[in-house]
């Protein structure tokens, strides 16, 4: 049975635990970080986020630029390709059909925790502009239409505690139509609509688009989403 996991246990490892803080930071970050920011944001001393990120720098997973700022390096790529690499290669043509028909940012969403979760992004290929949504992006799967898609395929007794009952109305009233909508929910001024991608053998996950505004109809693009659920279900022999 799937199950949306606290992410506030007592890390086994402190250590391990604040260098997988240090990669979490940066990918959320919009631009490279000060070793001070890192260690603000830790809440340690400069000095353990400068071990930490010697560490991970070490290992191609962090990179510095001339004036010391701090990024994701290169071999953070090269591990995200292999995360559910069969998923990623049936999900990619289809997101990046979607993308470039409606001129949105297209992705796929799963299930980490209690978290709604990037795993693979695309932006169309001529939009005059476009809303950003890398791979790594992560909020509480109780906001935006993909984590209330994921939602859907989630037993209810193994929801997040702070899961109202208007939350549960809402996605209840969604699920029988197929498809979620949002406005506002993760990031102002945005909106994002998806369909459930429910795979036997793995964790709950969704198709979703986010844009600021559009001449399409929310059914109309959902029935897209939809088609490419069942291209990618039908392409994993689901």
């Amino acid at each position: 049975m799937t199950q949306v996991r606290s992410r506030q246990e007592q890390p086994a490892s402190q250590t391990l635990s604040r260098g997988i803080r240090i990669l979490e930071v940066l990918a959320d970050a919009r631009e490279p970080l000060s070793i001070d920011d890192l260690a603000r944001r830790l809440d340690v001393h400069r000095s353990v986020a400068y071990r930490l990120l010697r560490t991970l720098e070490d290992h191609g997973l962090v990179a510095r630029d001339g004036t010391g700022r701090v990024a994701l390096g290169p071999r953070m790529a090269a591990l995200a390709a292999g995360v559910a690499h069969d998923l990623q290669a049936e999900a990619l043509p289809e997101l990046t059909d979607v993308a470039n028909e409606f001129g949105m940012t297209c992705f796929l969403s799963v299930l980490d925790h209690d978290e709604c979760v990037t795993l693979a992004s695309v932006e169309p290929r001529h939009a005059v502009a476009s809303v950003a949504q890398r791979p790594g992006t992560r909020h509480p799967v109780t906001r935006g239409a993909p984590g209330k898609a994921i939602l859907s395929l989630v037993p209810g007794a193994s929801w997040p505690a702070d899961a109202d009952a208007g939350l549960r109305e809402e996605v209840s009233d969604a699920s029988s139509r197929g498809w979620f909508e949002s406005h506002d929910e993760v990031i102002p001024s945005l909106r994002a609509i998806a369909v459930p991608l429910e795979l036997r053998g793995r964790g709950p996950a969704a198709i979703a688009v986010v844009y600021l505004a559009s001449r399409h109809e929310p059914a109309e693009i959902a029935a897209r989403l939809a088609r490419s659920a069942a291209v990618i279900r039908a392409a994993l022999g689901d």
